[in-house]
């Protein structure tokens, strides 16, 4: 056991030892045992709630697509205004209102950016789309996992072992395989502009990687519902002012039906769980590995088509979903979820000195609490 430099502590994984077989296969499975802690359960689960949501989206704007509702930037703006309206009147309630103001002059232009590259992120991402092929727009969109875990060492100085990469490209062995059973099934779709679509896709999935490692360190600061509020807030504002420029006059020719409003609020839902839910796979383990859990979308795609398309599915899609579950296991199999990044969610120093919790002579005791409240309790909106 060892300590991390927060005073987190760390159980060391069990050594393999290859003096015999019989004492290979025994500390094999010691090793495979220790990976199940409550931590890692729940960053598997929480993984796999976040990809299923992202295959919601997927079908419910292919549902709003076939009813002739195509309104990219509009679609997304009811999440940022949802996640606005939950997570900023809380902010100002645990900050107080000149707190929170505060907060937003102080450090309002690290959520903005934050915020306008999520937007963007979305958006370009969409429209790539619509203009390159299935196929290229799944492959490309894994660009945003190194680009995650070069930004994510850049903010926190992680130490990835060799068994996260193998982890990383297992999960992408499997999603060459997805990609395979899509083409021997003929379920791509010819290109309008393929180059323009994936320049699109790559700057797109870039943003992703980017907002994602970003979210995390502030996120292993900061309370959740400071930075999901304020991702919500300045995102409302950006998309909303970039959906009225390139939009308005669609919204007077589209279909605003009662099926419509459905699939806006589905889409929006499941959004808005992800959005919530993402924050904490990031302190749960880090956003690389939400990043690799989502390759698991496309097999819960296929179950959604078996009930509402009439899919047939194609044997690849089953053998393909175990090879990214087992990535996502190998992917700690050395290094622990606690290992990748220092944990220390606390309400800005200003704020604290306002409502007068923070005093010199307690200042150390209170951190030190709060820190371990934190370790303990990761999942918690502070």
């Amino acid at each position: 056991m060892q300590d991390t430099s927060d005073g987190e502590a760390i159980v060391a994984r069990p050594s393999i030892s290859y003096a015999s077989v019989p004492k290979f296969f025994s500390s094999f499975w010691a090793r495979f045992k220790s990976l199940w802690t409550r931590r890692f359960t729940l960053a598997l689960l929480a993984g796999q709630l976040v990809s299923l949501c992202i295959t919601c989206t997927n079908v419910t704007t292919t549902e709003l697509i076939m009813r002739n509702w195509a309104n990219a930037t509009t679609q997304t703006f009811f999440l940022y205004f949802s996640l606005a309206v939950v997570y900023t009147p809380y902010t100002m309630y645990r900050y107080g209102l000149k707190g929170w103001a505060e907060m937003v002059r102080r450090d309002g232009w690290k959520y903005f950016i934050l915020a306008a590259c999520d937007v963007e992120g979305n958006f370009l991402v969409v429209k790539a789309y619509q203009y390159t092929t299935l196929l290229s727009c799944m492959l490309l969109d894994a660009w945003a996992i190194p680009v995650c875990l070069f930004f994510a060492w850049v903010y926190m100085r992680p130490k990835y072992h060799w068994t996260q990469i193998l982890g990383i490209l297992v999960c992408i062995g499997g999603l060459g395989l997805l990609v395979a059973s899509d083409k021997i099934t003929e379920k791509d779709y010819p290109a309008v502009s393929l180059v323009k679509g994936d320049i699109f896709m790559i700057i797109g999935a870039s943003l992703y990687g980017f907002t994602n490692a970003t979210e995390e360190f502030f996120v292993r600061r900061s309370p959740l519902y400071e930075v999901v509020g304020m991702l919500g807030f300045w995102g409302t504002i950006i998309n909303g002012i970039q959906a009225a420029g390139l939009e308005h006059k669609q919204w007077m020719t589209s279909n605003w039906d009662g099926e419509v409003i459905g699939l806006l609020f589905a889409y929006t839902a499941a959004l808005f769980i992800l959005y919530t839910v993402a924050p904490i796979l990031y302190r749960l383990a880090s956003s690389a590995y939400y990043n690799i859990s989502l390759l698991t979308s496309d097999f819960y795609g296929l179950l959604f088509g078996l009930f509402l398309f009439h899919f047939k599915p194609f044997w690849l899609y089953f053998p393909a979903f175990v090879v990214v579950i087992v990535g996502l296991v190998v992917y700690f199999w050395h290094a622990t979820p606690e290992e990748q990044g220092k944990l220390d969610p606390q309400a800005p120093v200003y704020v604290q000195r306002r409502q007068g919790r923070l005093v010199s002579e307690q200042a150390d005791d209170s951190n030190n609490q709060t820190q371990s409240d934190a370790v303990k309790n990761p999942v918690s909106m502070a």
